[in-house]
């Protein structure tokens, strides 16, 4: 993965380096997760419904490098698009660091176990449902209980 500087989440995300980017995620799953956009009022409904790739079990990528060949409408989340992207969960270390706040008191890398994301009930793992056994879309909106203070 390369080296990681000590504290590197606190640096500001354009200062990371690109192992110090991959290594923000919490590994939470939510971001692969299909969305409902309703074209008349342009809101956006969470569903339980993962990505063909992500393990719902693990709420893993089971091929995150070439994941772009198989689904090519992945987002490949950047510093150019990490503002603009509206439906990250509020607990997204990128979308918390892009705000200038800290992470949550349960992320890996203050806790040093990738097991509290789901502890913290923030994780996928054993939520979701395959896209091949879901159905339509909206017969699966979930509300995460984002709203929470979850940090």
């Amino acid at each position: 993965m390369g080296a990681l500087r000590e504290r590197f989440w606190e640096l500001p995300l354009a200062a990371l380096t690109q192992p110090e980017w991959e290594a923000l995620c919490d590994g939470c799953g939510r971001c692969c997760l299909h969305k409902v956009e309703f074209e008349e009022t342009g809101e956006i409904e969470h569903t339980n419904v993962a990505c063909r790739l992500l393990d719902t079990e693990t709420a893993r990528c089971t091929d995150y490098k070439h994941r772009k060949a198989f689904v090519p409408d992945c987002l490949r989340l950047t510093l150019r698009i990490v503002d603009r992207i509206n439906w990250l969960p509020p607990t997204c270390a990128y979308r918390l660091r892009a705000d200038g706040k800290p992470l949550p008191r349960w992320h890996y890398l203050l806790t040093g176990d990738r097991e509290d994301v789901i502890r913290a009930g923030i994780s996928v793992a054993g939520r979701v449902i395959g896209e091949d056994r879901a159905g339509p879309l909206e017969h699966h909106v979930v509300d995460w209980g984002d709203d929470e203070d979850l940090s």
